[in-house]
């Protein structure tokens, strides 16, 4: 895809892989629009980005929101012209047991890692689908290819975000919509922002380590997906041998499989964005 004067929206685009995927599309020529919950940071991401000569729009929103969205979608539709590319990363982490959370952590976990997408989606798709052009990556995680414990909830909602991208990519094919693209993004733990502290144990964090800094994702977005067209890349790539192992052991063997590589406790040591 060419990213020279493409229009983007970046939801989450304040910190982390936001912040970072919108400083590589600025430096392709893209104009982009950031959308994030937290005032304070976006307003510092958005002088960040200007006095680096990016042209870039950016609005508070809850995109749990329907309505709001709807309207910061018209929105970003003025501003931009138009809307080339869609990057749905605002995520949402809520580290313990099942039984530890409440019910109001694990719906908010939910709604922003997973119905806050169908919402997007269906903002910017309909102008996607009349120019059969267009790209929609969705950030889901390597927590979208095993369980996690103390994650349980949050890789829920990150198997389904694959889940939605891939039937999606069907949908867009059987309606004749093949200009419009779909790809998932699958990073493993990252050692700063909502998954510091968190890593797998012993062999596990030797084949698949941690990832040093969002940049390293951003790339996946950018160089991977949109430029390359790739429909799920992983980052570190070592989490593509969890579905290969996925695909040739017996259950209960993949099962030990996860043990050996240290998943279990793997949140034990989390903390978080400070």
């Amino acid at each position: 895809m060419k990213l020279q004067s493409a229009g983007a929206v970046i939801t989450g685009g304040a910190m982390g892989i936001g912040l970072a995927t919108a400083k590589r599309l600025i430096g392709e020529g893209s104009t982009v629009t950031l959308w994030d919950i937290n005032p304070e940071a976006l307003k510092q991401t958005e002088n960040l980005l200007k006095t680096a000569g990016g042209k870039i729009y950016a609005h508070v929103l809850d995109i749990t929101d329907k309505e709001a969205v709807y309207h910061a979608a018209d929105q970003a539709r003025r501003d931009m012209g138009r809307v080339d590319i869609l990057i749905n990363n605002a995520g949402y982490v809520a580290g313990g047991s099942l039984l530890e959370g409440s019910d109001e952590v694990w719906e908010r976990t939910i709604q922003v890692n997973l119905t806050s997408m169908i919402y997007t989606i269906r903002a910017f798709l309909p102008e996607m689908y009349a120019r059969n052009a267009g790209h929609i990556v969705n950030i889901s995680s390597a927590a979208a290819t095993l369980g996690v414990p103390g994650l349980a909830v949050y890789a829920a909602t990150k198997w389904a975000v694959w889940g939605l991208t891939e039937s999606m990519r069907m949908e867009a094919y059987e309606a004749g919509k093949t200009g419009v693209r779909w790809s998932s993004v699958h990073p493993s733990y990252i050692s700063h922002g909502l998954f510091e502290g968190a890593k797998l144990r012993g062999l596990g964090n030797l084949i698949v380590p941690r990832i040093p800094n969002h940049d390293v994702v951003a790339r996946a977005v950018v160089d991977g997906a949109l430029k390359k067209g790739r429909y799920s890349p992983k980052r570190p790539r070592t989490v593509n041998m969890t579905l290969r192992f996925r695909a040739m052991m017996p259950d209960s063997w993949f099962q030990r499989f996860l043990i050996l590589f240290g998943v279990p406790g793997s949140m034990s040591s989390w903390k978080g964005r400070r």
